[in-house]
């Protein structure tokens, strides 16, 4: 008997481990089309409140948010992801740095130029890092694709 609970319990702790995975930031990623072949593609964040997602140049220590786009022959990026939302900016005694951080939301804003009428998809990956007053978790990797073109 003693060994069946120990047993279920070795198989119980996976299952009660994973259901502790915190994931205070939902994404969601659209496309507006700015003229006929600029568009903007919009990678939002929603962030729990007591929680901080770190600014693409955030400051010595944690993982700043940082996007890999995938190369595609029909779109061209045009300059930088920009950054709309309220900076936070604050000097945080773990890191020992002057840091930049969004809190609530923020959306990171890439313009894309467009070949042609064809219709195609912006690709990419965008990595984050966010911490409360307690613990930071660990960098996550999130994959995206957004339809531009087309009619």
């Amino acid at each position: 008997m003693k060994r069946l609970l120990t047993a279920l319990a070795l198989f119980a702790l996976p299952i009660l481990a994973s259901a502790q995975i915190e994931n205070p930031v939902k994404w969601s990623f659209t496309a507006k089309k700015v003229d006929a072949t600029t568009y903007e593609v919009h990678a939002t964040a929603t962030i729990e409140k007591g929680w901080h997602l770190y600014a693409q140049e955030a400051g010595e220590g944690p993982e700043p948010t940082s996007f890999k786009f995938t190369k595609n022959p029909l779109a061209t990026l045009q300059g930088k992801v920009e950054e709309v939302g309220k900076l936070h900016k604050s000097f945080d005694k773990n890191f020992n740095s002057e840091l930049k951080y969004y809190e609530n939301n923020v959306d990171f804003v890439q313009k894309v130029t467009v070949k042609g009428k064809a219709a195609t998809k912006v690709k990419g990956t965008v990595t984050f890092m966010v911490c409360d007053d307690h613990q930071c978790l660990p960098p996550k990797d999130i994959d995206f694709a957004v339809s531009v073109g087309g009619k």
